[in-house]
């Protein structure tokens, strides 16, 4: 093993080594087609082993950059960055870091693209889902209950009911792309779960607020259904120790579309008596 391949903590060396290639393919200007160098070139290069260099080179082919061709070698399958979307952390050439690196701006920007996202779907889900999609939200909302009275990791399973929440607006897309970035998200919501998130009351504060969208969603009500996607995001904000004041905005936003939506049924009720 060498130099730069000791054991430590921080981000796995692979995924370092394939920051690092794909950063040099895009400095070398090499275009889709383009054969890399050999492995033993590229394990002299990046001081590393064989084992690393096709792990990282795997990683890449899973982000669409890169491609193999039995017998043959690597090839550049796309620019880099255009192959695949994933969150860049730790610098434009995306390289892994670890979690505590993260910077406070990258931690909110996550939680934006989080709220674009699932805050739509829940509105969606409200209006489509049906009851096997709820019956799905649920199982998901049970096991993170059984969760929180043991104390165990639950993010899978917030991962599962999110994705079941994407599942339920009934386009596939929104589905696919809840799905495909659950493990980008999954590491947002880890610190929830976590034994420490248990401590500090992260997760039942979490799980309380989960409850809420999916009161929302089975009621039917878009705009609360929204509202109460969007005051997870800020909660989690908030949990996090982050400046909420843009979420403040969302949230004071949306509770007021749901308060007159609530308000404008109301009316039509008393009208129609």
């Amino acid at each position: 093993m060498g130099a730069n391949e000791k054991s430590g903590r921080g981000p796995r060396l692979s995924v370092v080594v394939a920051g690092q290639l794909e950063a040099w393919i895009s400095e070398q200007g090499l275009k889709a087609g383009a054969q890399l160098p050999t492995e033993k070139v590229l394990c002299e290069r990046f001081g590393v082993s064989r084992a690393v260099i096709r792990e990282a080179i795997s990683r890449l082919k899973a982000d669409g950059c890169v491609m193999t061709r039995q017998g043959s070698g690597a090839y550049v399958a796309a620019r880099p960055g255009q192959g695949s979307f994933r969150l860049l952390r730790g610098g434009v050439n995306g390289d892994a870091v670890t979690e505590s690196s993260l910077s406070d701006r990258e931690i909110s920007d996550i939680f934006e693209l989080r709220y674009l996202v699932e805050a739509g779907a829940a509105e969606l889900a409200a209006l489509r889902c049906s009851p096997q999609e709820l019956d799905r939200m649920r199982d998901a909302l049970e096991r993170m209950a059984v969760a929180l009275e043991t104390g165990a990791d639950a993010h899978t399973d917030d991962d599962a009911f999110h994705v079941a929440i994407a599942a339920a607006t009934h386009n596939p897309q929104i589905e696919r792309f809840q799905a495909f970035m659950g493990q980008q998200f999954s590491d947002s919501r880890a610190p929830t779960w976590n034994e420490a998130g248990h401590r500090a009351g992260r997760a039942r504060d979490s799980q309380a607020e989960h409850v809420r969208i999916f009161e929302a969603i089975a009621a039917g009500d878009p705009n609360a259904a929204r509202a109460a996607a969007t005051e997870h995001l800020a909660g989690a904000v908030r949990r996090f120790g982050l400046d909420a004041r843009r979420w403040g905005e969302l949230v004071a936003i949306k509770g007021k579309r749901a308060a007159d939506a609530r308000n404008e049924a109301l009316h039509e009720v008393e009208k129609g008596r």
